[in-house]
C-alpha cells in the first residue's frame, strides 16, 4: 500500500503527532509525507517527499494572531498550482492532517481521503465549542481541509469517530515526578512579556521554552531553553505544572501525566477557545491573557488541586488501524478478474 500523509506544519503539534504515528503507518506500506506550512520550530524526522509553504498562522507578541504577516505570506496562485501538481492519484490512501492543498488536490482529481487529527473532531456538533460562536471560525474548522471521511482526536470521545489523543511513547513510558519547577511554552507571547511576568513570582522556578534562544539562559528564577521535543517533554514529565496555550497535544500530554495545567488561549483563534471550553471540564485553569492580574492568578492556580487525569481508551496502534480500515472502505471495489485469459478465450472459437 502506498500512503500519502499530509501534515500541517503550523505549530509543532501536527509534526510531533506525525512522528509518533509514522512507525505504525509504515507497517502497512510505503509512506510519503507532504509537509505544508512554514511556522514550526521542530525538525521533522519524517519521510518528506513534498513540501510547501502552504497557509500558516503567525503570532504577534502579546497573545494574538499576526494577521498582516499571514496576509503577506499568502500566495493563492502558488497554492492552486501546487494542488494541481500534487500526485494524490498515485496513492492507495491519502491521510490529511488539516492541510488545504491536499484537500483541494483530492477534490480536483476526485480522490477520496481521510481527514485525520484534532481539527477533524470539529466535524461533529457534539464536540465542545466556545460559548460565543464564531461563524468564520466554524467555517475554517469544517471547510478548510475537507475529506471523504474523518478520524478525529480529542480529550474525550464526544462522537463515534472521535478517539483519544496520540500520546508520545516517551510520555506513555514516563515515571512522572515533581521537581518543583513549572514548564512554560507560550509561543504566542514574546520572551520579554513572559519573562517580565514570571520574574514577579520569585519563589517559583520556571523552565521556559523559547523560539529565539540558542542556548540555555538563566535570568533569576526563569531559565530559557531552546525548542526541543525531548527537552520539553522531560521538563514536563518532572514539573509541578505546565503553563501553555490551549492547543491540543501539550495539554493532552500534561493531563495524561496528571500535571496541574494552566492555559492561555491564543486570542482570535476559535479552535483554541473551543479547546479551552473542553479543558474546563477537566478542571483546567483558563486565563484570557497576561495582564496585571496574572501574578495573582498563577499563585491561585499553584494552590489549586490537580486537573482531572486524561485516560486513553485506544492505543496509537488501534487508532492507526481504524484509519487504515476506514481508508480501505473508501476504495472502489475491484472488478473480479476473469478466470480465462486472452489465449483461453481464443481457444474457444
Amino acid at each position: 500500500m502506498k500512503i500519502l500523509y499530509a501534515v500541517q506544519a503550523t505549530g509543532n503539534g501536527h509534526i510531533s503527532r506525525a512522528m509518533e504515528l509514522m512507525p505504525f503507518l509504515q507497517q502497512y506500506g510505503e509512506v510519503d509525507v507532504f509537509l505544508s506550512g512554514s511556522n514550526s520550530n521542530l525538525q521533522p524526522d519524517l519521510p518528506v517527499k513534498f513540501r510547501s509553504n502552504g497557509l500558516s498562522l503567525f503570532y504577534g507578541n502579546t497573545g494574538g494572531l499576526d494577521y498582516w504577516r499571514m496576509w503577506k505570506e499568502l500566495d493563492l496562485s502558488s497554492i492552486w498550482k501546487e494542488a494541481k501538481e500534487l500526485p494524490v492519484e498515485q496513492y492507495d490512501l491519502v491521510i490529511n492532517d488539516f492541510d488545504s492543498i491536499t484537500s483541494m488536490a483530492c477534490k480536483l482529481k476526485k480522490i477520496k481521503s481521510i481527514g485525520f487529527g484534532h481539527q477533524a473532531s470539529f466535524q461533529s456538533a457534539l464536540t465542545p465549542r466556545n460559548n460565543k460562536k464564531d461563524l468564520a471560525g466554524e467555517i475554517v474548522l469544517k471547510h478548510y481541509a475537507t475529506s471523504s471521511a474523518y478520524i478525529g482526536l480529542h480529550f474525550a470521545s464526544y462522537d463515534d469517530f472521535i478517539y483519544p489523543p496520540v500520546i508520545k511513547e516517551e510520555i506513555l513510558k514516563a515515571d512522572p515526578t515533581d521537581q518543583g519547577h513549572v514548564t512554560v511554552y507560550l509561543s504566542h507571547y514574546s520572551d520579554e512579556v513572559v519573562i517580565h511576568a514570571l520574574q514577579k513570582i520569585k519563589e517559583v522556578r520556571f523552565e521556559v521554552f523559547s523560539k529565539k534562544v540558542k542556548s540555555v539562559t538563566t535570568l533569576a528564577n526563569v531559565t530559557l531553553f531552546p525548542i526541543s521535543n525531548t527537552g520539553f517533554t522531560q521538563s514536563m514529565i518532572h514539573s509541578k505544572g505546565v503553563i501553555t496555550g490551549a492547543g491540543f497535544e501539550t495539554p493532552a500530554e500534561a493531563l495524561y501525566l496528571g500535571k496541574q495545567l494552566l492555559c492561555l488561549p491564543i486570542r482570535g483563534q476559535y479552535e483554541q477557545l473551543c479547546n479551552a471550553a473542553a479543558l474546563k471540564d477537566f478542571g483546567v485553569t483558563i486565563i484570557d491573557k497576561i495582564n496585571n492580574d496574572f501574578t495573582q492568578q498563577v499563585y491561585q492556580w499553584l494552590q489549586a488541586s490537580t486537573a482531572k487525569q486524561l485516560l486513553l481508551t485506544h492505543s496509537t496502534y488501534e487508532i492507526v488501524q481504524q484509519a487504515i480500515e476506514l481508508g480501505r472502505s473508501l476504495q472502489p471495489a475491484k472488478k473480479e478478474e476473469s478466470l480465462l485469459n486472452e489465449e483461453d478465450l481464443l481457444a474457444l472459437f
